[in-house]
This record gives C-alpha cells, sequence and structure tokens, in this order.
C-alpha cells in the first residue's frame, strides 16, 4: 500500500526548525514505517503543516500569508488536511480559530507530538484547537526526529522558553519559563546525531549562558561542561554555541572556545544596543561599559574569534544621539557578522507602552545606515582571509549556480552567515575539506580545494525541508 504524502514549511528560528523535525519525525516513523512520505512539493500533500513563527510583525505577516498560500491548495491540489503548529497559534489561538475556517487543527509551539494523533484519525474526531501549556513540553532524545537540510550539520536545543525580561521581546509569552534540559539527555541526542553522521552540531536555545540555573542541584551542570561533553562526542567535528547573553563569560567557557580542537571559536551573543539609555529602556540589566568588558575580554580570550551579534532599531525613545552611540560602537567593535531588525511593535511587549515611538522612515534609514557600515567592515575581515587555509564544511551545490559547490567554514554559521563557494577539485556534500580562500566579497568567500579527497562516505538521502526566515 503506497504511503500517504505530507508537506512541511518552517518558518522562523532555529529553534522552530527542531521542532519542525520532531513533527517530521512522528510523521515518518522509526525507520519510515509511520504511514507517511515527506514530500517538497506542496500541491501533491494530502497533509500540509505549518510551524509559524509569532515574534515580530514580519514573522507574523509571512506566517499568515503562508498559511493562506498553504489553505489554497485544498482547493485546488491534494491536500485534505491543513495543520498549523507553533508560536503564531500558541499567541493567538482564539483569533486564529476564528479568522481560518480554512485551517483544520491548530497545535501550539509544545504540541509537535500531537501530530500523530492528528495524522491517526481516519474519523476526523481529532478536536480542532490543540493548543496547550507551552511549560508542558521539553524535547527529549528520545522523540523522534528527522534532520532535515543538511546531512552533516544539525541544531542541538538545549532548552525551552526564557527567564528574561527584556521590553521590546514576547517569546516568554508563547514559550514559556526557561525548561533546561538535563546534560546526559543533551549528550545523548548529540550521540545519536553523530551516530547518523552529522559532523557539526550547533547548540541553541533561548538564552543559552542561562543553561541549567533553572535544574535540580543535582540535574545541575554548567554550560562550560555540557560544551565539553558534546566536543568530545566521538564522530562530531565542530561544536557551536548560539545566543549567549552578554554576562561574565566564565573561564571555562572561553578556554573551550580557545583551544578545544572540535569548539569552533564562533559566538553569537545578541547585544541589541549600545546606549546606556536605550539599554535601560529594553530592560537589559547592563550598560555599554559591560559590553564593551564583555567583547574585550572575549576577543583577548580567543584571538581567532569570530563574533555575531544582533542590534535593534527604532526602539522607542531611540534618539539620534543613541543611535551614534549604536554606529561608534559597531564602527569600534567589528564585528565578523551582524544581524540589524527593525523594531516591531508588538502589542504584549513591554515596549508598547513605551513612549517616544520612532517613525517607521527613520527607523529605516538608521537600518540602512548600519547595514551599510558593518558590510565595509565584514568585506575588509573577509579581504583578510584571502591566502589563508581554512577547513570548509561542503554543504552542497549552491542555490546561485548549480555547477558550483558550495560550504562554510568555521566562522560561519549555518543561515544566517556567508558561504565558501569552491574550486580546484572533486568535492561530495557532508565532508570537511582544506581551502585556500582566493577571493573575498561583502559576505562571501571563494576558495581552492587543496587536500586530497577523503575515502567517499555512504551516501544518504537527503531529507528536504522548506524553510523560511531565520529570526532569532
Amino acid at each position: 500500500m503506497s504511503k500517504k504524502r505530507i508537506h512541511f514549511v518552517s518558518l522562523g528560528c532555529p529553534k522552530n526548525r527542531v521542532d519542525t523535525e520532531v513533527m517530521v519525525g512522528v510523521a515518518l516513523g522509526e525507520k519510515g514505517r509511520g504511514g507517511w512520505e515527506l514530500t517538497d512539493e506542496a500541491d501533491e500533500a494530502e497533509v500540509i503543516v505549518v510551524n509559524t513563527c509569532g515574534f515580530i510583525g514580519e514573522a507574523k505577516k509571512e506566517s499568515i500569508d503562508t498559511i493562506f498560500e498553504m489553505a489554497e491548495l485544498k482547493k485546488v491540489g491534494a491536500c485534505k488536511k491543513l495543520v498549523v503548529t507553533g508560536c503564531l497559534s500558541q499567541r493567538y489561538p482564539q483569533e486564529l480559530s476564528t479568522q481560518m475556517p480554512e485551517v483544520d487543527h491548530f497545535l501550539g509551539s509544545s504540541d509537535m507530538l500531537a501530530l500523530g494523533r492528528i495524522l491517526a484519525d481516519k474519523k476526523n474526531t481529532t478536536p480542532r484547537m490543540l493548543v496547550g501549556n507551552p511549560a508542558d513540553w521539553v524535547i527529549k532524545a528520545s522523540d523522534p526526529r528527522v534532520v532535515t537540510g543538511s546531512s552533516a550539520s544539525a541544531y542541538l536545543k538545549l532548552a525551552e522558553g526564557c527567564n528574561r525580561t527584556c521590553a521590546f521581546c514576547t517569546i516568554p509569552q508563547f514559550r514559556g519559563k526557561q525548561r533546561s534540559r538535563p546534560a546526559d539527555d543533551i549528550v545523548r541526542e548529540a550521540e545519536q546525531l553523530a551516530a547518523r553522521g552529522i559532523l557539526e552540531v550547533n547548540l541553541i536555545s533561548q538564552d543559552t549562558i542561562a543553561y541549567g540555573r533553572d535544574l535540580p542541584k543535582d540535574q545541575r551542570s554548567s554550560l562550560a561542561e555540557l560544551v565539553r561533553r558534546v566536543a568530545d562526542v566521538k564522530g562530531l567535528r565542530w561544536v557551536r554555541v548560539f545566543y549567549l547573553y552578554p554576562e561574565t563569560i566564565d573561564e571555562a567557557l572561553l578556554d573551550l572556545f580557545a583551544n578545544h580542537p572540535r569548539v569552533v571559536p564562533y559566538v553569537d551573543m545578541p547585544l541589541q544596543h549600545a546606549s546606556d539609555a536605550m539599554l535601560a529602556r529594553m530592560r537589559r540589566g547592563h550598560g555599554k561599559d559591560r559590553q564593551k568588558r564583555v567583547v574585550e575580554r572575549m576577543r583577548k580570550a580567543v584571538p581567532d574569534l569570530f563574533f555575531r551579534t544582533a542590534f535593534i532599531v527604532g526602539h522607542p525613545g531611540e534618539t539620534d544621539a543613541d543611535f551614534a552611540e549604536l554606529v561608534s560602537f559597531v564602527e569600534w567593535a567589528e564585528f565578523n557578522h551582524v544581524g540589524v531588525f527593525k523594531y516591531s511593535d508588538e502589542e504584549t511587549a513591554r515596549s508598547f507602552e513605551q513612549d517616544g515611538k520612532v517613525k517607521q522612515l527613520t527607523i529605516s534609514n538608521r537600518w540602512r545606515k548600519l547595514m551599510g557600515i558593518q558590510r565595509r567592515i565584514a568585506r575588509r575581515k573577509n579581504k583578510a582571509l584571502i591566502g589563508r587555509e581554512l577547513e570548509v564544511l561542503v554543504e552542497g551545490p549552491s542555490e546561485e549556480h548549480d555547477l558550483v559547490m558550495a560550504g562554510r567554514h568555521a566562522g560561519q554559521a549555518p543561515d544566517v552567515d556567508g558561504q565558501v563557494y569552491l574550486g580546484g577539485g572533486e568535492v561530495e556534500r557532508g565532508q570537511i575539506r582544506r581551502v585556500r580562500i582566493t577571493q573575498a566579497a561583502d559576505y562571501d568567500l571563494v576558495g581552492d580545494v587543496i587536500d586530497e579527497a577523503p575515502t567517499a562516505p555512504k551516501k544518504k538521502k537527503k531529507v528536504s525541508l522548506k524553510v523560511l526566515g531565520a529570526a532569532t
């Protein structure tokens, strides 16, 4: 009997992507025995699942547009059931239920396993609304999961939720308070990923520096100890850490970044602003001087550090002087990678009630100026890599040029940073190869493969997944 087809669209951040991969695992089942097969073509699928983002205005619009686009396939495609999951349905369950009669089922941000109930229901008796308490679920190594997209790189979630009270952020409202996973369970999943051929593990959570603080004392582990244990898993080559809050980083973690052969010298630390007045309005709990000390200390401890950060422009109260401070800070710090976000006035965020709202034109102009400054910094840093030899993880044909293979060096994270376009030798997806950099652009590099090809690995079928957006 032929299997029924299911199509997934995953929107938003890498944490959402992991949730989608759990739902893919639910649908496909152990060793593909779940009765469903994945299809890249939405119009061929009997069930379509849209995992939404509800963080900021642009992400919400993208989610809503995608839902309506997929709903059209109930009229002209094979779709018999449309399921909407994730942060948007967690945040606005009743509103979506009323305004989207086309949707057959709604799941929240912690209801990934409930998809199995919907897929197994042949009599259509499952309730339409299955949005539960966001605090009810934390991913476990025993949960079904199918890594999508890359055959050699995967995200690994350390925790769910967040305990911060940043003025602009609504995530704790629909993701709940922080719930850290026990270290043993995280290491177990890292071992499972390595056994499947994963070479790069990207450690993620909403507030990674706070990992473990909410666990009982007998289960508590420092972040440094956890990172070391994951990096020591046999078969892994790169371990990357995302979303560190700008607190004091302990010496043990800095030592791993500087000296452990499998912990890449790459840090993602969203700073959000650099004006004391704005950091106070944003409720970040620190000022510009501390941020400068953190950056200086990390640069000194890890000389080859690749530093990614993110800033918000146009937050209520941001003056021309505040923005000038931010510009000066970016020019001083010379980060490798910067994401700049335009402030989104979210109705349930604390900042929504603040005065001093900034005009949209001003926000756009500030965004354009800061991005231009960072583009020049990134180009200069990339040009400094010309002539250097770097290890590059080969990801496959370039999206821009089918005949050119592309990959990433350790200073380029998946989905958010640039790529290295490869020449000079035969390469296979999933290899880590030695590459000499020959050209540099604003964000991307070109290099020649200079090492000998390893024994060809056993080829694995790549599971693809439509992923849109990369908000953090």
